[in-house]
C-alpha cells in the first residue's frame, strides 16, 4: 500500500492534480505485485482513453518511485463499472470561487473542493524570484499586471505559483470571482458547450470573472476554435482590467503554433521565466518535501539529495519516496549510506560524470576567459576568482583529490585548494558579487549559471 500510495503521489505530480483527480479517482484502480503495475478500469473508455494518454508518466513515475522498469498492463474490472456509469466519464468542473448556478450539462460529477498550494509554502530561490514576486503582485494587485504569463520546463513550480495567485485571491477578496483550469478541461468545457448549445451560458461563466487562471497553454496548439474563443476572452479581460493568468512551457515568443494574435497579447502583458532550481533551491524542496511527508532526514542526507538529483522537484519527491519505502523496507533509518544504496539508479540516471576538465570549460564560458588563463599564474582578480571558484566547484562535483585538482589548475598546493575553498564559503556567507561575461552577479547566481553550463555540456 505505502508503495502504490507513493506512486500516486509521483503521478499526481507528472499529470497534475486535477488530470489526476478526473482520471485517477474512484473509476481506477493501482495495483502493484512486485513484479508488474496494473492499472484496473472500469470499461474499454478508460482503457483505450489511459493507455493512450497516460501509459508514458505512469511508466516514469514507476521509474521513480521503483528504481526500476516494471511492465504495465490495463484491466478492464466489471466491479469498477456501476461507479463509472455514474460519473458517467464526465471531466468534473473546474474548482472556482463561486461556483455558477448554470452548469454546462445537466448531472456532470463535480469534483470535491481541493486544497491548492500557497505563495507561502513556494520555494524561492535564484531561479524563480521574479516569478514568485510577480505571482505575489499579481495576487494583491488584480489587472495591473495583465495577463501574467509564466513559462520554463517541467515541474520548476509553475502549477505552484498558479494554485498561490488562486489561493491568495480567494483569502484576500471574499466576493472576487475566480476560476482556475488546465487548458485541457478549458477545451472540453468550450467544445462541450459548443456541441451541446450551452455557449452563451459558457461565456457568462467565464467572462463574469475577475481572475481566470489557465495553465499548460501549450496544450492548445492547433485546436482553432478554442484559440478564438480564448482570443476573444482575453481582447474582453484586458478592455475590461480584469486579470488573466497563463503558464507555459515556452515562452510566448515561442508558441508559435497558438497563432500571432494570442501570442502578441501574451507578450503585451508581464512575461516571467522560471528556470530549473538551483542546489539551495533544491536544499529548500527536498527540506520542505520533508516535512510534508513526515521524514527526519538527517542534513547530509538532504546535502546528497539536493546535490545528486539536479533536475526538478518531481524527481527530488520520488527520490524522497523511494528512499522512504527503502528505510522502511529494511527497517533502517535514513542516513547517507542509505540514500547512497536506494538513490544509485536514480544519480545514476541524471548525473552526467563531471570531471575537472569540464568545470574548467564551465568556468571559463561564464567568466569569458580562455580554458587556459585558469592554469596560469595570473593574480588578477579576474583570473584567480575565477580559478578559486572553480576548485570549490571540483570539491563539489568530483571526487579528484585536493592534490589532484590544485595540480590541474596549475600545478598548485592542496593547501592553496583549501583556501580557495574557505575564500568561496565566505563570499557566499556575504553574498559577494562577481563579474562575469555577462555583467556582474552575485556568487549564488555565478554557481547556478556555471551549474548549468555543466548540465549542458
Amino acid at each position: 500500500m505505502e508503495i502504490v500510495s507513493a506512486l500516486k503521489l509521483a503521478l499526481a505530480d507528472k499529470v497534475g492534480q486535477a488530470r489526476f483527480e478526473v482520471w485517477f479517482g474512484t473509476n481506477t484502480c493501482l495495483e502493484y505485485d512486485g513484479d508488474t503495475l496494473t492499472v484496473r478500469v472500469p470499461n474499454q473508455f478508460y482503457q483505450d482513453w489511459l493507455r493512450t494518454n497516460f501509459r508514458e508518466p505512469i511508466e516514469a513515475s514507476c521509474r521513480e518511485t521503483l528504481g526500476k522498469i516494471v511492465p504495465v498492463r490495463f484491466h478492464i474490472d466489471s466491479e469498477l463499472r456501476a461507479e463509472s456509469l455514474r460519473s458517467a466519464c464526465v471531466v468534473p468542473l473546474a474548482v472556482c470561487a463561486t461556483p455558477p448556478k448554470e452548469t454546462l450539462k445537466p448531472g456532470p460529477a463535480v469534483a470535491p473542493r481541493r486544497r491548492f498550494a500557497t505563495l507561502e509554502s513556494f520555494v524561492v530561490g535564484q531561479s524563480n524570484h521574479l516569478a514568485w514576486a510577480a505571482a505575489k503582485s499579481t495576487a494583491n494587485r488584480l489587472g495591473q499586471s495583465s495577463p501574467l504569463v509564466i513559462h520554463g520546463p517541467t515541474s520548476v513550480g509553475k502549477t505552484h505559483l498558479l494554485e498561490g495567485i488562486y489561493s491568495d485571491v480567494r483569502r484576500l477578496r471574499s466576493g472576487a470571482q475566480a476560476v482556475y483550469l488546465s487548458a485541457e478541461q478549458f477545451t472540453t468545457y468550450f467544445l462541450e458547450a459548443l456541441h451541446g448549445g450551452g455557449l452563451p451560458v459558457f461565456r457568462r461563466k467565464y467572462r463574469g470573472l475577475d481572475l481566470l487562471i489557465v495553465d499548460d497553454l501549450q496544450f492548445l496548439a492547433g485546436k482553432k476554435a478554442t484559440l478564438i474563443e480564448l482570443l476573444h476572452m482575453t481582447d474582453l479581460f484586458l478592455r475590461e482590467g480584469r486579470q488573466l493568468v497563463f503558464a507555459a512551457d515556452r515562452p510566448p515568443s515561442a508558441l508559435v503554433e497558438l497563432g500571432p494574435e494570442l501570442t502578441t497579447r501574451l507578450q503585451s502583458g508581464l512575461v516571467c521565466p522560471i528556470e530549473m532550481p538551483e542546489y539551495e533551491t533544491r536544499l529548500g524542496i527536498v527540506r520542505q518535501l520533508a516535512m510534508r511527508m513526515g521524514i527526519e532526514l538527517p542534513e547530509e542526507v538532504q546535502d546528497y539529495i539536493a546535490g545528486h538529483v539536479t533536475t526538478h522537484a518531481r524527481e527530488l519527491s520520488g527520490a524522497l519516496n523511494r528512499l522512504d519505502a527503502t528505510s522502511r523496507a529494511l527497517g533502517e533509518p535514513i542516513s547517507r549510506a542509505l540514500a547512497e544504496q536506494a538513490l544509485a539508479e536514480t544519480v545514476r540516471r541524471h548525473t552526467r560524470p563531471v570531471g575537472l576538465g569540464d568545470i574548467g570549460e564551465a568556468v571559463s564560458r561564464v567568466f569569458g576567459l580562455e580554458p587556459k588563463a585558469l592554469k596560469s599564474d595570473g593574480k588578477a582578480k579576474h583570473v584567480s576568482h575565477p580559478r578559486m571558484l572553480a576548485m570549490w566547484l571540483a570539491r563539489r562535483h568530483t571526487r579528484a583529490a585536493l592534490s589532484e585538482i590544485g595540480s590541474y589548475f596549475g600545478g598548485r598546493s592542496h593547501s592553496t585548494v583549501i583556501s580557495a575553498q574557505k575564500k568561496v564559503d565566505d563570499w557566499m556567507q556575504s553574498q559577494s558579487r562577481l563579474c562575469l561575461a555577462d555583467g556582474n552577479c552575485t556568487i549564488d547566481e555565478a554557481i547556478r549559471k556555471i551549474e548549468q553550463a555543466l548540465r549542458a555540456g
